[in-house]
């Protein structure tokens, strides 16, 4: 072997083996923070459950014990992370339920979630979908439980808390509405068709946050031929998980009959034309500013079940009103 050649070889194990070595110090150093903080939680909680100056908590004893650590330990101490401490103790009584993949800026965005059924679903998605701080944190801003949840009966409500949102089958890629306020636009607004994609695409990681884990980009603009006829799908994906195509077409308004059947038209192609071994049939998705529910319901009678119409927006949904929704819910279940 040529000594250069070797030479390079050390190099670059060298590199490999420090850049691997390094990964796993700062998660190691991350997971032992979480478990550091959980148990200065635990110390804090047992002292006020032994009567310790219980009197005290949410007034002096945490401004008190920030003054002291801080003077003998150093920054880390100020009231806010104290409280957030004691909260995750609270949260999770038992340390084995701490997840090694979230790191301490995880934990206090989700204990900032009061409602249990909330937080757990946010904890569980976090680590099934890899988010960092900053998408959990989006995820929260669009209400994406209590959108999720909405569609849901209770027992489907307590699988999502629990659970997550599993893929599974094409009605699981579905949210409605979808909420595009990343691209800041303001109404009344506008856009053409083709803008609008533009500027999904010019935001694809926070467009892929939004449609869900496993989605992989193809084309925009994607030309199909028939009888020397040329027709172009707004979006078109591959689903790692589902193992088939997901086309998505854009209206700026409300969905017509017409674009159902253009759609339908785009999966008999795919499901021909653009047909792998091992993939599974493709899977249509109009996404629309308004959605006549009996229209669609027509239009799609007898047609493919994997033809799906869903509501975007592009402002934050109503948060209260959701939550009304989801609590109407589960006292309607609970009632039965």
């Amino acid at each position: 072997m040529d000594i250069s050649n070797s030479y390079q070889a050390l190099i670059d194990q060298i590199r490999q083996t420090y850049i691997q070595g390094k990964t796993t110090a700062i998660r190691a150093v991350r997971r032992q923070l979480v478990l550091t903080y959980w148990a200065i939680g635990k110390h804090i909680v047992e002292y006020e459950q032994h009567g310790n100056e219980k009197a005290e908590y949410g007034s002096k004893i945490l401004n008190r014990l920030s003054r002291d650590l801080s003077h003998q330990l150093g920054k880390g101490f100020d009231r806010s992370r104290l409280i957030y401490m004691r909260l995750c103790y609270l949260c999770y009584p038992n340390i084995e339920s701490l997840s090694h993949q979230l790191t301490w800026s995880h934990y206090v965005e989700l204990l900032k979630i009061d409602n249990e059924l909330e937080r757990s679903f946010y904890e569980k998605q976090a680590i099934r979908e890899g988010w960092t701080v900053r998408e959990l944190k989006r995820q929260k801003k669009s209400a994406l439980f209590l959108r999720l949840a909405a569609s849901q009966d209770k027992p489907g409500i307590l699988k999502l808390a629990k659970q997550g949102k599993l893929i599974e089958k094409p009605e699981d890629l579905l949210r409605d509405p979808y909420v595009f306020e990343f691209l800041k636009i303001t109404e009344p607004y506008h856009l053409s068709e083709k803008a609008l994609e533009t500027r999904l695409i010019d935001n694809l990681q926070a467009f892929l946050l939004e449609l869900g884990k496993g989605f992989a980009l193809l084309g925009r603009q994607y030309r199909i031929t028939i009888n020397n006829e040329h027709f172009y799908v707004d979006l078109v994906f591959y689903h790692r998980f589902l193992r088939c195509h997901v086309l998505i077409d854009l209206k700026i308004d409300a969905v017509k009959h017409y674009d159902i059947g253009q759609m339908n038209m785009y999966l008999g192609y795919f499901a021909k034309e653009e047909y792998f071994e091992g993939d599974n049939p493709p899977i249509g998705m109009i996404l629309s500013r308004k959605k006549d529910e009996l229209l669609v319901e027509y239009a799609t009678y007898g047609m493919n079940s994997q033809l799906f119409v869903s509501k975007y927006q592009l402002y934050l949904p109503n948060e209260q009103e959701l939550r009304a929704e989801l609590e109407q819910i589960l006292s309607l279940e609970a009632g039965k």
